[in-house]
Parts: structure tokens; sequence; C-alpha cells
């Protein structure tokens, strides 16, 4: 009976929770229904970093993910999906250039940009690498794109202009790019009007990306100083709904070195940070001082999309964020198909002719994947496939005049995408090694040859050990030679063995004095020449010509074929892939770059023997330091003892 009446009470209690809850629960709503009443909704679609990825990236399953061409049926769909019941835009923050062949009419056609417009990109912002091509080299783009008389985005870029004229920095190409920035009409912001909701959109470029942009010819102003100005200008000049920023700065794990973190936590007012740069795929918005940051990955691999509200009080409402997959499920878009098909055509007759090539030509099989860069210090067989292809392109280009090369490098920086299991085509070899341009003003970085003494390699072998963890874009992979580290050692100072390597395989003692030939990238040419620069004069690398002097000149060390065209390092590529025994006529990859090879051997030890062999004026100044740091604390205890002592003995006294 009592069990009964138990179970009574419980029901009882049970139901008037329940009655509250509902209560509560349509008290909430209404509360929000009427919040809502002023409410005006908004939906941004977004990319950015897509890099000129215009087809899809198949891989080993020949499974087509990204691109333009599928990248256009889903913001097609989006767009119908959502324009029902809220306003739609569609921006991209940056980096929509440089990453395939597309590129290689960036400055005669301007086909990203167009084709983002035939897509129907509403704002866009630039990224560092809009200036690969240096600031001309943006202005020709530009102008392309006027002429072609193609809808186009509109671009916002509020921190990153030309240096004025007048000033001791300006330029031709920088008369260049004010005049197309004038033409085309790029504002530090824009007021945008759609379906009744007004987006003021303005657009950054991050410190990162300056720094990523040497040769770009433009001046920099501190993001955060611009924003604060012209989100100030918004509020006291323009009617809106909300502010946007297009930001090519990026995001970090920590949120002390994370450009859009601190630019969000620094500027009230800002609604929404679309945020790019760093390739960063958020699966959920990071809300920092009320400002919403969202970034959707590279590659056009995702079409990200938020859905925001603005309440009657005036406040921004966070409603709805994804990141829709371009997976190989999704059609592609016939009329960016027909697009791409044409501009195909343009980059065969207008650069893969120069090199004997042809867009979708097989070089090699390959049986394997390859594995990608990460941010592992380690030996990567596809670094060791690129560093070998380079001593291949020197031994093709000098025939019987071939100076043997000792070590060639490539850095992590550089190398842009992998090769996937099955039919490697020239467009893969170029997406690998896709970056720059030479002085012939064609796409892709030249191979220079220098000369190292030998009592400065270790110092290369050192940038890769120690740098690396700061920076993993200067991780390097070798042929020629090989380096053995410890991750455990003092920085500047991890490097413990280092050989030239015969043919053969064995290994040889490096001669301090001697001269070594290293054939590498420009890119990479430049950076050992501020290598001390760099290491705050830790690490000494001096490039060197055969006669031993100094060189500063690297354009003046390019490697020309029998032709007099420049040996682009992409091309290095291609050329050794097509090299290999070929089985049933095409090139087969040799298993070997299935694997590690011991060019490159990273360990981790706390041996103390490990730890203090070798030692460099580094470690030496560290453990002098120490010892002279306890020395010190011993003689402070041995003094306190004997004033303790000399204490008791007075008051014995």
């Amino acid at each position: 009976m009592c069990i009964f009446k138990a179970q009574k009470s419980i029901i009882k209690i049970f139901s008037i929770v329940v009655l509250i809850c509902a209560v509560i629960c349509v008290g909430y709503s209404i509360s929000v229904n009427a919040e809502d009443e002023g409410t005006k909704a908004a939906t941004i679609l977004f990319t950015h970093d897509t890099h000129s990825h215009v087809y899809p990236t198949y891989d080993s399953e020949g499974n087509g993910r990204g691109g333009y061409t599928k990248l256009s049926t889903l913001i097609k769909r989006y767009r119908n999906l959502y324009s029902e019941d809220s306003s739609v835009i569609t921006v991209d923050a940056g980096d929509f250039s440089m990453g395939t062949l597309f590129q290689a009419i960036y400055m005669t056609d301007a086909c990203e940009l167009r084709m983002l417009g035939a897509m129907g990109y509403d704002v866009v912002t630039l990224g560092n690498h809009e200036f690969d091509y240096r600031d001309d080299g943006l202005a020709a783009m530009l102008e392309a794109a006027m002429a072609s008389g193609d809808k186009l985005p509109m671009i916002v870029n509020g921190n990153y202009y030309p240096p004025a004229e007048g000033s001791e920095d300006y330029t031709e190409g920088s008369r260049k790019v004010w005049e197309a920035y004038e033409k085309y009409g790029v504002k530090e912001y824009t007021v945008l009007e759609r379906d009744g909701v007004r987006y003021a959109i303005f657009g950054v470029f991050g410190e990162d990306s300056h720094e990523y942009s040497p040769m770009s010819g433009m001046v920099y102003e501190p993001a955060v100083d611009a924003a604060k100005r012209i989100v100030a200008e918004i509020m006291e000049n323009e009617e809106y709904d909300y502010i946007i920023c297009l930001s090519h700065s990026g995001t970090d794990e920590n949120a002390s070195k994370s450009e859009d973190h601190i630019l969000a936590k620094s500027v009230d007012g800002i609604d929404v940070i679309v945020s790019g740069h760093t390739h960063t795929t958020l699966r959920e918005p990071i809300i920092v001082n009320g400002t919403i940051i969202v970034s959707a990955g590279e590659y056009a691999r995702n079409l990200g999309m938020l859905r925001i509200a603005k309440a009657s009080d005036g406040s921004v409402k966070f409603v709805d964020y994804e990141l829709i997959e371009v997976s190989d499920s999704v059609s592609e878009d016939k009329l960016i198909l027909k697009a791409a098909k044409e501009y195909k055509d343009l980059i065969a007759d207008r650069y893969l002719v120069d090199y004997g090539m042809k867009y979708d030509q097989v070089l090699a099989y390959s049986d394997f994947d390859f594995k990608g860069i990460s941010k592992k210090q380690e030996e990567l067989p596809l670094g060791n496939l690129i560093a070998d292809s380079f001593i291949y392109a020197v031994k093709q280009a000098e025939g019987k005049d071939y100076i043997p090369v000792d070590l060639a490098i490539v850095g992590n920086g550089v190398i842009r995408e992998t090769l996937s299991k099955g039919e490697i085509t020239v467009a893969d070899a170029f997406n690998v090694l896709s970056l720059g341009i030479g002085p012939d003003g064609k796409t892709g970085y030249p191979l220079v040859s220098i000369y190292i003494r030998g009592n400065e390699l270790k110092n290369i072998f050192e940038v890769d050990a120690s740098v690396t963890p700061i920076m993993s874009v200067a991780q390097l992979y070798a042929s020629g030679m090989s380096w053995t580290y410890n991750t455990r050692r003092m920085f500047f100072n991890r490097v413990t063995d280092g050989w030239k390597l015969t043919e053969d395989g064995k290994k040889q003692a490096i001669d301090d004095n001697k001269l070594y030939r290293v054939v590498t990238g420009l890119y990479e040419g430049q950076m050992l020449g501020v290598v001390k620069a760099k290491s705050y004069g830790i690490l000494t690398v001096t490039p060197l010509d055969e006669n031993g002097n100094e060189v500063t000149d690297f354009e003046s060390r390019i490697i020309y074929d029998e032709n007099g065209n420049e040996v682009k390092v992409w091309g290095a590529l291609a050329t050794y892939l097509d090299s290999f025994e070929e089985i049933d006529g095409v090139s087969v990859v040799p298993e070997r770059y299935n694997t590690t090879e011991g060019r490159k051997i990273v360990y981790a030890s706390l041996n103390p023997i490990e730890l203090l062999k070798s030692p460099n004026w580094v470690t030496i100044t560290v453990i002098v330091v120490v010892l002279v740091l306890i020395a010190i604390i011993i003689l402070c205890v041995l003094h306190h003892r004997k004033r303790k002592r000399r204490q008791h003995k007075r008051r014995r006294y």
C-alpha cells in the first residue's frame, strides 16, 4: 500500500515538473518570437583559399572532390534553398588563384576571378597569392578581367595598397596597380543590399600574409588599425544591418597567435569574420567579442554556410552553420565546365606548348599513394622524388657539360599537393609545385644552382632540424646528402651527423673547406640567403658561385635548358616522372619511392651523451650559463649557512 502511495506521489511530482517545463518552453518560444519580430535573416555562403582549383581533385578510387565545376552546383542549390526565407550572399576571403595550371593564364585571362563572377560571387578580397606575380602581375590580371566584359565580383581591400605617388617606394608597378584598382573599383568596403538586407563588407590583409608577399610592392597597414578605422567609418556614414569582414589573416589553435582572434577581440562591431589564409577548417564557428569567425578549408572542398538573424533590439544572433562537402556525388555545373574547357585550351596554346606537354598527358603510373606533407619532422618519399627530379633535370639540361650536383633540396612550403595511386598527368605534376614565377614572366619557380662551403652545410641541415618546429614550411627534403638529428637537443644544435651520399648509397664525410654544388628552387635559394638574419646570427649560410664569391642575385643563377628556357621546378618533376622504366608503354614510378630511404633520420633521445656530443657555441654557452647559475646558487647557499652559523654563535655568547 505504501508502495502504491509512493508511486502516485512520484507520478504527481513528475506531472507537475513536466507542466512547469512546458510552460517555460512556451514562454521561451513566445519570448523568442517576440524578439524575432524585427529579425532580418541572412545566409552567407563562403569560401577561401580555393587556389585555382577549377576541376575536382581525384583520389586513387576515382572520387572527385572540390573544384569550381562542382562548387558552382552547390552554390546555386543553396542559394535557391535559402532565398525563400532569407537574404543570401556569396563571398570569398582570398587566395582564389595559384595552385593549378589555370594560374598560367592568370595575367592574360584572369580566369579565376571571371569564374568566381560566373558562379555568382558578390564580394571577394585579395590574398597573398594574388601577389605572386608581383604588383604589375596583379594589375595585369585586373585589367584582363575588366577587358573581358564578364560579370565580376566586387573586390574589397582595406589595408594593402601601393605606395602613394611621389613616395620613395613608388614604382611603375605601383602606378599600374593604382590605375587597375580605380578601373576595377577596388574599395576598402562596400555596402551591398540583397532582398532588403544591407551588408557592409570590408577586407583586410594579415601580417603573416604580408610576410609571405615579400615582392608584392604593397604598403601594409596593421589589420586591427585598419578595421577600427573602417568600422568606425561604416557606423558613422552608412545604413547597414550586418558588418562582415573578409580577412586573409587566419586563425591558430593558440589564440594569442591567431590573427583573426586578435582582430575580433580588438575591434567592436564586426558581426562576422570569414577567415582565410591558414587553410583552417572550422566545423563549429568561433565566437569572440560577439564576432562569429568561420572557415571552410582549402581548394573548394567545402562550401561554408552561415545563417544569422538580427533581432529588433539590434543584436545579431547565430542561427545555423554548416560546411557542405563538395563531394563526388555533386554533379558538375555545365556552364562552368564549358568555361573551364575553353580556359584549358588557352593553357595549352599559351603555356604548355613551350614545354612540349599537354594538360592531360599521362607521365607515369604509380602503384601507390604518396603521403602528403605534414607538420611532423620526418623524411618524406614525395620530397625524395622531387629532390631527385632536380638532379635529373640538371643532367638533362647541361648534357655533356653537366657539373655534378652534390645536394638538391626542396622545402615543405612549396609542395602544394601530393600524388595519388594511378595515372599521373602533367596537370598533377604541376599542382605539386605550382608556386611562383620566373624572370621569363612564366608561371613556376625556376631551378637555381649555387655553392655552399662544407662547414656551412650543417647549418642547412640545422634549418630543417631547428626551424621546422617553429615554421613547418622550413622543413627540407634532400637528394645527394643525408643528416641525423635529435629533437631533444638544444635549438640550433640538433644535428649530430651529416654525410655526402655516393651514387651507390655510401656515406662520405663532408669536407669543411670544399665548395659543394647545391640545386634548389629560386624561392628556397632566396630563403637560404636570409638564414643568418632569420636565426638572429646563430646560423650562417652564404650562397656562393663556383669561384667562391657571394651570390646576392639569385636570378643570375637560374638553370636553362638547351633552348634557353628556364628549367622550372614543376617541369623537373614532370620530366623525371616520364623517365622511369616503362611497362606497356607507360613510365612506372619505382617502388623505392613508396618508403623512406634513411636520407633524414629523426629521433628523440635524452641520453646525456646524445644530448651533449658535438656541441656548438650555442650549447656550450647554455652549459656555461647553467654552470655559472648553479655555482651562484651553491655560493648563496653556503653564504647563507655560514651567516646562520655566525648568528647562532653570537646568541650562545
